[in-house]
C-alpha cells in the first residue's frame, strides 16, 4: 500500500460514533496519513451520521429494511462504499456483518472488545469476565467472511480489576480501543501494511 497520498477512509458507524470521532480528530493532524471521505451507517437519527455532519464528512444510510433480501443489502451497500473510492473501510461500532461484496471488494479494519481468537463474538466483554481472566484487551483486525476471525493487525491488553462489571470492564477497553484504531490507522497508512497468510506487517 503505497502512503504517497492520504489513504481514503470510509468509516461505517451504527451507534454513538466515539471511534469514529477519534478517527476525524487524528484526520486533522498534519502527517497524520489518512481522510474520512465518507460516513455511512445502518440505521438514520445516530449520533455517529450527526459527528460526521458537523465535521463536514458526507454521510449516506443504507438500511437493510429498505431491502427484500439481505444479498441485496450487501451488494446496495458495497456500492454506497465504492462510490467514495476508499483505500480502506473501517467498522467503528459497526452492528452489522459485512458481506462479500464488501469483503472481497475493499480492504476491511474492524476492533473487536477482547484478545483474540478468545472470546469472539458479540459478548467479548461479558464471556471474559465470565471466564475468570486477570488480562483481557482490544484486537484491530482484518474483517474477512467469519465473525472475528480475520488476521490480526494489533493489539493491547487490559487488566480486569476484582471490582468489574461488564460496562466498567467494556468503557476501559474502549478508551484503549480508541487510541489503537487511531494508531493502527495512522501507520497503515504511513507505512503501508501487507498480509501473508495470518500474519500481517506494517511498515516495508
Amino acid at each position: 500500500m503505497s502512503d504517497q497520498a492520504a489513504l481514503r477512509l470510509v468509516v461505517l458507524v451504527s451507534g454513538s460514533g466515539t471511534n469514529l470521532q477519534a478517527l476525524l480528530d487524528a484526520s486533522r493532524e498534519s502527517g497524520y496519513g489518512a481522510e474520512v471521505v465518507a460516513v455511512g451507517a445502518d440505521r438514520t437519527g445516530i449520533e455517529g451520521l450527526a459527528r460526521a455532519e458537523r465535521a463536514g464528512v458526507p454521510t449516506f444510510v443504507e438500511r437493510l429494511a429498505d431491502h427484500p433480501h439481505r444479498a441485496e443489502w450487501d451488494t446496495a451497500l458495497a456500492r454506497r462504499i465504492g462510490a467514495w473510492k476508499p483505500d480502506l473501510v473501517v467498522c467503528a461500532g459497526f452492528m452489522k456483518i459485512l458481506g462479500p461484496p464488501t469483503i472481497e471488494a475493499f480492504p476491511v479494519v474492524n476492533t473487536h472488545p477482547a484478545l483474540l481468537p478468545a472470546f469472539p463474538g458479540a459478548h467479548g466483554v461479558r464471556d471474559a469476565l465470565a471466564y475468570g481472566v486477570r488480562v483481557t484487551g482490544c484486537t484491530v483486525m482484518f474483517a474477512d467472511a467469519g465473525v472475528d476471525t480475520g488476521p490480526i493487525i494489533a493489539q493491547e491488553t487490559v487488566p480486569v480489576y476484582d471490582g468489574d462489571d461488564e460496562q466498567l470492564l467494556h468503557e476501559r477497553i474502549k478508551a484503549v480501543e480508541r487510541v489503537l484504531l487511531v494508531e493502527t490507522i495512522g501507520r497503515m497508512a504511513r507505512e503501508g501494511w501487507s498480509v501473508s497468510g495470518r500474519r500481517v506487517r506494517l511498515g516495508g
